[in-house]
């Protein structure tokens, strides 16, 4: 178990790792990718450059730093996230990582598909957490958005639960394998149904099909999935921090572009050093009025 958990390695994920490691702590960062920066063409609006550099470049760069300081990478999409009462446990689909504070720094999703009718039902039938929600459906028939690995684990968290879980792929190939007792539906969604509750969709040849819920898990969890996951408040769409970027979970932090903002490396840097030197506060306090 780690001493800080960080979940993304991209530039605020690694600028918390090297202030928890320069504090002498266990560090280990799980990500799939360097996120946004990883698909930036030229970087050469950030203080020290002699001159640009790619975004993989960078990325690269930062990664090797964190290493050689001593963190622990590993290579992993995270799909799940609680508090278990002492320390944080990440779900990954391939492993699970443990750490006893947690900096969110995961990025943000730049395209968020938006259906009509959606944003009115969330909350009222539209949910994006299987493990927070499924409870309230058991036996009933729901639905899951999506298509992939996020998808399918929130159809595993479901299927115990509910009488029947329909895939709406809204279009879009699927790019994991669903179990064969989950009806998968290919049909495009023109709107989400539903007066004050939501209560089905209709696609585009027109019919309708009824639904008592509907799960939202498009591409990869986001941080927001994630902080929704572990119990954090929301005002609105993003989580409720203070100003050290910790969220209503002691322990839980987040910093980068899943903060939303100005969605540049140098603020991501700096939202990553606040959140690592508060985890470090956060563990120290802890760790004196146990002993």
């Amino acid at each position: 178990m780690a001493d800080i958990l960080i979940l993304g390695y991209g530039p605020a994920g690694v600028s918390a790792a090297l202030y928890g490691l320069r504090a002498g702590l266990d560090v280990l960062l799980v990500g799939k990718d360097a996120g946004a920066l990883a698909r930036a063409h030229m970087i050469e609006n950030y203080y020290g450059l002699v001159k640009p550099l790619s975004g993989p470049e960078l990325a690269e760069t930062g990664k090797n730093q964190a290493l050689a300081l001593g963190a622990k990478i590993a290579d992993d999409e995270v799909t799940d996230l609680f508090f278990d009462g002492s320390e944080f446990v990440a779900k990954g689909l391939s492993g699970e990582y443990r750490g006893k504070a947690c900096i969110m720094a995961t990025g943000s999703a730049r395209k968020k598909q938006s259906l009509p009718g959606m944003a009115e039902l969330e909350g009222h039938g539209v949910s994006y957490c299987a493990v927070c929600d499924a409870f309230f459906y058991r036996q009933k028939k729901v639905a899951v958005l999506g298509s992939g690995e996020y998808a399918l684990h929130e159809v595993s968290e479901l299927l115990p639960i509910v009488s029947s879980v329909t895939l709406l792929t809204n279009g879009n190939p699927t790019s994991a394998t669903f179990p064969d007792t989950v009806t998968v539906e290919k049909r495009q969604i023109t709107e989400l149904l539903g007066e004050g509750a939501f209560s089905g969709v209709r696609y585009e040849d027109g019919t309708e099909e009824t639904f008592d819920g509907l799960f939202v898990a498009l591409g990869s969890a986001s941080a927001s999935d994630l902080a929704r996951k572990a119990g954090a408040a929301f005002e609105g769409a993003n989580p409720v921090l203070g100003p050290d970027f910790q969220t209503t979970v002691p322990g839980l932090f987040a910093a980068g572009d899943c903060t939303g903002g100005t969605l540049q490396v140098s603020v991501a840097v700096g939202e990553g050093a606040v959140a690592g030197l508060a985890a470090i506060k956060y563990l120290r306090e802890k760790r004196n009025a146990s002993a």
